[in-house]
């Protein structure tokens, strides 16, 4: 598995060089595009789940343990939970939304059969596994709901109305803006607080915070470290990325509104690790000088990380749903929103019962890749190459979104 992870990311990234050395001037433009503020809100909540809010603070330790991961000692735990999940690693997110706001519509190899039917896969089961990390983390940030270990009955209920909201939500296409940007603002105030409260909980706090966040230096002068796995476990995270960032260029490319290849890349990487940067050093500030966050503060992460939940399921389910024309102008909202919510509910508990794993997700999108560049070369090159930028700016109606259901 290592070989074959390795072999997608160095494809992944010299892809990505060359889009931007040929391509950097062609205008993304999708089929409902929103202004750039609202097309980051949509990708940064729909390109991240709960794990961004629940598990730094469980990670911290183990990457601080160089005695149990002598690979980490390059650099500090904040350094290396950030390279797990900020800047670099969003290329992959920029190099789907590209493919599909511009060479898709000139290739139409997700619209093959086959290829149609393991997206729809890979899309269905990311979504539970999504689903599947909520349950499994809710005992750790609500153990007054039981023992703080184990999954109660209270904790399957949460992640079922969760299912239901997301699902209920996906009927609509317009809900995804306002429910993208109140996430995304419920998650600055929950940094505001939080940053706010350790800063007043300590000595010279507002200098400590600073000094704290200078720590993600470590990460940035060792970059090429993150490239490839460093071990099994960040080998999982990278195949997780993988099984994302099908999904999410496909969804995202909906929202892209006249942005060029380079600002589309700066965007997709720069601006989401900002807000990704501040929160980590927020928390690693918590873990540094031993602050407690139970009660309120792991009360609110629990409420933002259901919420990315919520935005998170609800893209995949509109994608899934559209791709398998299984929409709710075919069967009607009642049965739309109680397929959903059943077929959901089953695989969530399959990844729980470990009958499914996210890495053969990722493995499979890898194998997505390289089997699009192959049908690129041998049947779709010449209007690929073909590809130019526009001429002049094309008009970009931000209104379309206002009319799709």
């Amino acid at each position: 598995m290592t070989a074959w992870l390795s072999a997608g990311i160095l494809f992944t990234f010299i892809a990505v060089a060359f889009i931007l050395v040929r391509w950097g001037s062609v205008r993304c433009i999708g089929n409902t595009p929103v202004r750039t503020l609202t097309f980051i809100a949509i990708l940064f909540t729909s390109g991240l789940d709960v794990g961004l809010i629940m598990f730094p603070l469980t990670e911290f330790a183990g990457y601080a343990d160089l005695q149990a991961s002598p690979e980490y000692g390059f650099a500090n735990p904040l350094a290396i939970e950030f390279g797990f999940w900020g800047f670099l690693i969003w290329a992959f997110y920029f190099l789907t939304c590209f493919y599909f706001s511009v060479i898709e519509p000139k290739v139409g190899f997700f619209e093959l059969p086959l290829v149609k039917f393991v997206n729809n896969l890979v899309i269905v089961g990311t979504c539970a596994f999504t689903a599947y990390l909520l349950l499994a983390n809710l005992p750790w940030y609500l153990p007054e709901v039981g023992d703080g270990e184990t999954i109660v009955t209270s904790f399957y209920l949460i992640v079922f109305i969760v299912i239901a909201i997301a699902v209920y939500s996906s009927t609509s296409l317009r809900y995804v803006r306002y429910l993208s940007v109140a996430t995304t603002l419920l998650f600055l105030g929950l940094i505001a607080v939080m940053g706010l409260g350790a800063m007043i909980s300590t000595e010279n706090g507002a200098v400590e915070m600073v000094k704290t966040a200078a720590l993600l230096g470590d990460y940035f002068g060792n970059i090429h470290q993150f490239i490839l796995p460093l071990n099994d476990y960040h080998e999982f995270y990278l195949l997780w990325w993988f099984a994302w960032s099908i999904m999410i260029g496909q969804f995202t490319s909906r929202f892209v509104g006249g942005l060029t290849t380079r600002q589309l890349f700066a965007a997709m990487l720069v601006v989401p690790s900002i807000p990704v940067g501040i929160w980590f050093s927020v928390l690693y500030y918590y873990h540094a000088n031993g602050l407690e966050t139970a009660g309120f503060y792991n009360l609110a992460m629990a409420l933002v990380g259901i919420t990315f939940v919520i935005n998170s399921l609800d893209s995949l389910v509109r994608l899934y749903t559209d791709n398998l024309n299984l929409t709710v102008a075919r069967f009607g909202k009642v049965k739309y929103i109680l397929g959903n919510i059943a077929a959901l509910s089953i695989l969530t508990m399959l990844f729980k019962l470990d009958f499914l794993e996210i890495q053969w997700v990722g493995a499979l999108v890898i194998g997505l890749f390289f089997a699009c560049f192959g049908y690129i070369l041998l049947a779709r090159l010449k209007p690929v190459m073909n590809i130019k930028a526009n001429g002049e700016k094309a008009a970009v109606d931000y209104g379309k979104i206002e009319l799709v259901n």
